[in-house]
């Protein structure tokens, strides 16, 4: 008696854990999971992906992402939760290279077509995933650079104002602005300071370093909450337009920064086309056809020249 106690109970337990993830997907689904939902860049995202989805029936979509960016953890859990319910397709933006890499080559275990967009995997996760789709981070990060050193000029001192460390995008995009300075001008760089992408930290970060540095002939804020930020503390500090301020990405607030003449510039991002794209890419998998291992979703320096022109207002948001 007591054993089949045991065994029912272990059943039991067996099914209640069965069930304590997601419940099981939708018919077709393609879960899209970017690194937070709070940032009208991955919102963006969003409306791109539903695009994709709108006027064909085959197909769902779920879309998800953790509170915060640095919240890694969470972000594998969503990806583990997909994978548990069995959906059709994934499209991952990966806060973390390394971190994410182990639940893509389970989901490439599962059968499970993955497409990365924005940020690159770890290169051990190569072969696991079939499509990668992101602005070109090095090639935009040299465009900010030579703009960079148009309107500061060659000599000077340069805040770079960064997010998270180490992710693919952060990689490329401040490592390559960083490596253009260093290798066509006299610019020294000051930091890279990581906010974490909390607009905050990066508010409180740059009025330090515009306090320490008088001299800056020069700021970027590499991504949205990190140059919305830094704008505002130029916009506290009394210092727009004392220097020459760059900011990546085109929300609504970074846009009326260009327009006040508080920043000069803004590298914008094909986030629409990532979700738009990234759906219909892993729709194409799971038809069996073949896609191009990469697919560059560009990017736009946009000011306050070009802001209402149709090539900045398709990329802003």
């Amino acid at each position: 008696m007591n054993i089949v106690k045991q065994g029912l109970a272990a059943s039991l337990i067996a099914l209640a854990c069965a069930g304590a993830g997601a419940s099981a997907a939708q018919a077709g689904e393609i879960a899209v999971i970017v690194k937070t939902t709070n940032s009208n860049f991955w919102q963006n995202v969003n409306k791109g992906a539903k695009a994709a989805i709108e006027g064909q029936s085959e197909h769902t979509m779920s879309f998800d992402g953790p509170a915060a960016e640095s919240a890694i953890a969470d972000e594998v859990n969503l990806v583990e939760n997909a994978i548990n319910r069995g959906v059709a397709g994934i499209v991952l933006a990966p806060s973390d290279p390394d971190a994410l890499a182990p639940v893509v080559k389970r989901a490439y275990e599962s059968g499970i077509p993955v497409v990365i967009i924005d940020s690159a995997l770890a290169d051990s996760a190569k072969g696991t995933y079939q499509a990668f789709l992101s602005t070109d981070n090095c090639a935009a990060g040299e465009e900010v650079a030579k703009r960079m050193i148009e309107e500061a000029g060659d000599s000077g001192k340069v805040a770079v104002m960064s997010y998270v460390a180490g992710v693919g995008s952060e990689i490329g995009r401040v490592g390559c602005f960083s490596d253009y300075l260093k290798n066509n001008s006299k610019l020294e760089i000051v930091g890279p300071y990581y906010s974490q992408s909390q607009m905050a930290t990066a508010l409180n970060q740059t009025t330090d370093v515009l306090s320490a540095n008088p001299d800056l002939v020069g700021i970027f804020g590499a991504n949205e909450p990190t140059a919305v930020g830094m704008g505002r503390a130029i916009v506290q500090a009394g210092k727009a337009g004392q220097m020459t301020a760059i900011g990546f990405d085109g929300n609504q607030d970074l846009q009326q920064f260009v327009r006040d003449g508080v920043l000069d510039a803004i590298a914008v991002q094909g986030s629409f086309a990532m979700g738009e794209k990234g759906v219909d890419t892993v729709i194409k998998l799971i038809n069996g056809e073949k896609v191009d291992d990469f697919i560059n979703t560009g990017v736009v320096i946009v000011d306050k020249d070009n802001i209402d022109s149709p090539e900045a207002q398709n990329v802003l948001y």
